[in-house]
């Protein structure tokens, strides 16, 4: 016998509402894992499991596809824990929580209302750019379990900026108040030289919808995307950018603030040297770090010798170093969002008292389900209150 039973009173119709969400999406091994929980908390580690037997890409198709029917279904804080308030302000703009979604798991944006349920105090989407591309060739998506590793070489496929402007248009969350990030990107085709066209023609578009906007030199997988944090090339797109941005603040008589994506492949003197740039042009703030190169953590794990960039576990501590000396050679002018490898509570704390201000995870979130949303928020609410 199926053991549903043991599920407590006021859950017996919400597990009926989600057996039946399940048979609609034509997952009967969901259902299977339904049937053998005696709890909500179980049932992450379970679907896990499943969608970890899938290719990688593939599982995040479904799993995506998923939250949305469970969000139209009502179903989507079922696996949420309260979220403990912790309200930060910070370029400007009051987070209801340090706890963001970094970019990549929503490339398109088609997916926002159902990752606002899940407790986030703001979402960050993309990376987009100017025109769709479908992106490096699959496979490109690859796990390293033992590791709570990630490997991917996407190269910023996306549905294009006016796909993603029509997504966030038709969101309730944006409508209410909710906090979005827009991560803009360079498209493979344009040549680096002219990468900045693409920057402008991004930012332009986006700036009236977006809360913040995000722009990604560092990723690993588009060609040469990362020669744009070196110091002349870095100084002219932030000063294009910034000109751009002042323009776009008089016309719409709204000021959005811009951040500034960077690697944590990056030597000290790289670093001080993006600092100096940041202040120089003024920027409103910097998400350290991307994704990694690096290898060190992972060498001699499966699919550890694919190439693209390492997230989750195995780029806390080079993003943390980076973080740190960031915030060192920053001297409190400009906030950081740290994000790189968190895992868990005590690991975004680790984040802010290295100097960020608030945190990102992309890679936990699929390691950790739902419930590292809440843990971050609770664990961070205590440290955030320690030093006001």
């Amino acid at each position: 016998m199926p053991r549903r039973q043991f599920l407590p009173i006021g859950e017996k119709s919400c597990y009926r509402l989600l057996r039946s969400t399940l048979l609609k999406m034509r997952l009967p091994g969901l259902i299977i894992c339904c049937d053998a929980v005696k709890s909500w908390a179980m049932l992450y580690p379970l679907i896990r499991k499943f969608f970890f037997a899938l290719d990688a890409e593939t599982a995040h198709g479904i799993g995506m596809n998923g939250i949305s029917l469970l969000k139209t279904s009502g179903l989507a804080g079922l696996l949420v824990k309260p979220v403990t308030p912790c309200p930060v302000k910070v370029m400007g703009l009051t987070f209801p929580n340090p706890v963001g979604l970094a970019a990549g798991l929503d490339k398109n944006g088609d997916h926002i209302d159902a990752l606002a349920c899940l407790g986030f105090g703001f979402l960050e989407i993309g990376t987009i750019t100017p025109r769709p591309q479908q992106g490096n060739p699959r496979p490109r998506l690859f796990r390293i379990p033992e590791a709570q590793g990630i490997i991917n070489r996407m190269g910023f496929n996306n549905a294009g900026v006016d796909r993603l402007l029509e997504n966030v248009r038709a969101a309730e969350f944006p409508k209410k108040g909710g906090i979005l990030g827009i991560n803009i990107g360079k498209n493979a085709t344009t040549p680096i030289e002219n990468a900045a066209e693409d920057y402008l023609i991004c930012l332009e578009k986006v700036y009236r919808e977006a809360s913040y906007i995000a722009v990604n030199i560092s990723s690993p997988n588009t060609k040469n995307l990362r020669e744009l944090q070196k110091d002349d090339a870095l100084d002219d797109l932030l000063m294009q950018l910034k000109a751009r941005q002042e323009e776009l603040a008089e016309k719409h008589g709204r000021y959005v603030p811009m951040a500034l994506k960077i690697a944590p492949d990056l030597d000290d003197t790289q670093i001080t040297a993006i600092a100096d740039a940041l202040r120089r042009h003024r920027m409103d703030g910097v998400i350290a770090t991307n994704t990694t190169l690096s290898r060190e953590e992972v060498e001699g794990m499966a699919n550890a010798s694919e190439t693209g960039g390492l997230s989750g576990a195995p780029v806390f501590r080079k993003s943390t170093d980076v973080l740190k000396k960031l915030s060192t050679a920053l001297a409190g002018e400009l906030p950081i969002i740290g994000v790189g490898g968190i895992m868990g509570g005590e690991d975004a704390a680790e984040k802010i008292r290295a100097g960020a201000s608030l945190v990102q995870f992309y890679s936990g979130f699929i390691y950790r389900g739902p419930d590292l949303v809440s843990e971050v928020a609770e664990t961070l609410s205590h440290v955030i209150q320690k030093t006001r």
